[in-house]
């Protein structure tokens, strides 16, 4: 796990949550929850394509959107 990139990657998801003011439960729906979202946006776990899929669509974002950084 390379955690500078996860570090940048969960900066850059609470980043377009919070413009959005949207809650961590927002975001933690259609198989994401939100202890999910809380330790992405914390770097303390990893995450596959098909999740990050999800919380870009959640977010209403291009999966690119989420690498922004």
């Amino acid at each position: 796990m390379n955690k500078y990139f996860l570090t940048k990657l969960g900066k850059q998801i609470k980043k377009l949550r919070v413009e959005r003011n949207l809650t961590q439960d927002d975001v933690g729906i259609n198989g994401i929850s939100r202890q999910m979202v809380s330790l992405l946006e914390l770097a303390r776990t990893d995450v596959t394509a098909s999740k990050l899929k999800i919380i870009a669509d959640n977010l209403q974002v291009e999966v690119k959107d989420l690498f922004d950084f």
